[in-house]
C-alpha cells in the first residue's frame, strides 16, 4: 500500500510529461510549424506597432493633468501592455479568417494562442484594481497559471498530481491541492470581508451619535468577526476538518501564549480602554514626559502626536498600568499655574491686581473664568505669588500660553515700576582681616 502511494505521484507526473512531449512533437508538423511562423510574424508586427504608437500615447497622457488618478493608472497599464494588446487585436482576426478558409486543424495552435493571450490580457487588467502590490502579483500569476492549464487541457492531471502530494496531520489528510484551494477561497473571502469592514466602518464613523471610543471598538469588533468568519468559512468550504484543526490550534495556542504575553496583554488592555472610554481619539494626554493628542487607538498601541510633530506609539498596557493625565477627559477646560516673585518694596495688592489684568489680556485665557493671583510665601529675596488662569484648548499647547502670560507680566511690571528681584549677598570684613592679592609667578620660576 505504501509503494502504491509513493508510485501514484510519479505515474501522474510521467503522464503529464508525456502530454507535454506530444504537444512539442506536434509543433514539428508542417502546418503547425506554419502556425508558429504566423504567430511570430504577428508578434513582430505588434512589437513594431507598440514602438511606433507608444511614444505618441505617452505624450498624449502627459497632457491629461486634470484626469482622476484611477484613470491615469489605467492608461499607464495600457501603455505598458501595448505589445500584448496589439498582438491580441491581430491574432483574433487571423484565426477567424483561417477558420473560415482552411481546415480547423490548420488554425488549432493559433486558436489556443489567441485564447491564452486574451485571457492573460483580461487577467492583467482585472488584477490592476488590487491596490496591494504583493497580493496583486500573487493573484495575477496564480490566475495566469490556472487559465493556461485549463486552455491546454492539463487541469485534471495537475489537480491529481497536487492532490497526491498529501500528509496526515492530526488525523486529517492535508494535500497540496487542498492547501491551494484553501488559500484561494480564504483570499477571496478576506477581500470581501475587508471591503465590508471598510464600508461599514465609514458609516460608523459618520454617525455622530456614537462616541469616538465606541466607534473604534465597534470597528475593531466588526473586523474580528468578519475576518474570523472568512477564515473558518474558507477552511470549511474546501473540506478541512475543523475538529482536528481545533486540537492542533489549541496545542499551538498554549505554546504561543507563553511567548506572547505582552502582545495579549496589550490587546486586552486596548479592549478595556475602548470599553471604559477613559481616552478617545482627539484627547490631549500626558504620560511621563510625553505630551500630545491621540491620533488613533490601535489593537496593540495608541498613536500620540506631540507639539513638535513626533508620533509616539504607546503600548496599551502602559496606559492601563501607568498614571495618565487626560487634559480633556470630562471637559475641555484646563487650569494652568505659573509662579513669580516681586520685591518686598512693592505693594502686594497692586502686584496682584496688575498680574490679573495682564493675564486677562492674553489670547486663549478665558475671561468668564477670570484669573486669580495669591501670595504663597515670603522668600529670601522676594514675595512669592501664584497666578492661575483657565484655557479651553490644550491642543494648542501649554508651554506657549505660559510663555505669553510670563511676557505679559514682564511688560506690565515694567510699565508700573514693579521689580523682579534676584538673590543678593553681602560680604562683611571681620576686624583685623586683610585682603591680599595673589600675583602670578614670573615665567621661569
Amino acid at each position: 500500500m505504501e509503494n502504491d502511494t509513493l508510485q501514484a505521484p510519479q505515474d501522474i507526473a510521467l503522464g503529464l510529461w508525456d502530454q507535454i512531449q506530444t504537444v512539442l512533437e506536434n509543433l514539428l508538423r508542417p502546418w503547425n510549424a506554419y502556425q508558429v511562423g504566423i504567430a511570430l510574424g504577428l508578434l513582430v508586427l505588434a512589437h513594431l506597432l507598440a514602438r511606433g504608437l507608444g511614444p505618441r500615447l505617452y505624450e498624449w497622457m502627459r497632457t491629461r493633468e486634470g484626469w482622476p488618478k484611477w484613470r491615469m493608472r489605467f492608461l499607464v497599464m495600457i501603455h505598458r501592455r501595448l505589445r500584448l494588446i496589439f498582438f491580441v487585436m491581430l491574432i483574433w482576426p487571423t484565426v477567424l479568417v483561417m477558420q473560415a478558409t482552411t481546415w480547423p486543424s490548420r488554425s488549432y495552435l493559433l486558436g489556443i494562442l489567441a485564447e491564452l493571450t486574451l485571457a492573460w490580457l483580461l487577467i492583467a487588467i482585472a488584477t490592476r484594481f488590487i491596490l496591494n502590490g504583493f497580493l496583486r502579483a500573487v493573484v495575477r500569476y496564480a490566475a495566469w497559471t490556472w487559465v493556461t492549464l485549463g486552455i491546454l487541457g492539463l487541469t485534471e492531471e495537475t489537480q491529481r498530481l497536487l492532490d497526491s502530494a498529501a500528509v496526515q496531520l492530526a488525523g486529517m489528510r492535508l494535500s497540496l491541492w487542498m492547501v491551494l484551494q484553501a488559500v484561494a477561497v480564504i483570499a477571496v473571502l478576506l477581500f470581501a470581508a475587508r471591503f465590508l469592514s471598510r464600508t461599514t466602518a465609514a458609516q460608523i464613523r459618520r454617525n455622530e451619535e456614537i462616541s469616538p471610543s465606541m466607534q473604534v471598538l465597534a470597528v475593531k469588533f466588526l473586523q474580528v468577526i468578519l475576518y474570523g468568519a472568512a477564515f473558518f468559512i474558507g477552511l470549511k468550504a474546501v473540506g478541512v476538518d475543523l475538529t482536528g484543526l481545533a486540537v492542533l490550534s489549541g496545542a499551538i495556542g498554549v505554546g504561543l501564549g507563553f511567548g506572547l504575553q505582552k502582545v495579549v496583554s496589550n490587546l486586552v488592555s486596548g479592549v478595556i480602554l475602548l470599553l471604559d472610554r477613559s481616552i478617545k481619539p482627539g484627547d490631549v494626554i500626558s504620560l511621563g514626559e510625553t505630551f500630545g493628542w491621540i491620533n488613533s487607538l490601535g489593537a496593540r498601541y495608541v498613536s500620540i502626536t506631540t507639539r513638535d510633530g513626533r508620533e509616539y506609539l504607546i503600548p496599551n498596557e502602559d496606559l492601563i498600568t501607568g498614571q495618565v493625565v487626560n487634559w480633556s477627559h470630562s471637559d475641555e477646560f484646563v487650569r494652568l499655574d505659573i509662579y513669580f516673585g516681586t520685591a518686598y518694596a512693592d505693594d502686594p495688592h497692586k502686584v496682584r491686581r496688575i498680574a490679573v489684568e495682564a493675564a486677562k489680556g492674553v489670547d486663549r485665557v478665558l475671561s468668564f473664568k477670570p484669573p486669580v493671583c495669591h501670595i504663597v510665601g515670603f522668600g529670601d529675596s522676594s514675595v512669592d505669588y501664584i497666578l492661575r488662569f483657565w484655557i479651553r484648548d490644550p491642543t494648542g499647547g501649554l508651554t506657549n500660553i505660559r510663555g505669553n502670560v510670563y511676557l505679559a507680566l514682564w511688560d506690565a511690571f515694567q510699565e508700573n515700576g514693579i521689580s523682579i528681584p534676584f538673590p543678593q549677598r553681602e560680604v562683611k570684613m571681620l576686624p583685623g582681616s586683610e585682603i591680599t592679592t595673589h600675583r602670578p609667578a614670573p615665567p621661569g620660576d
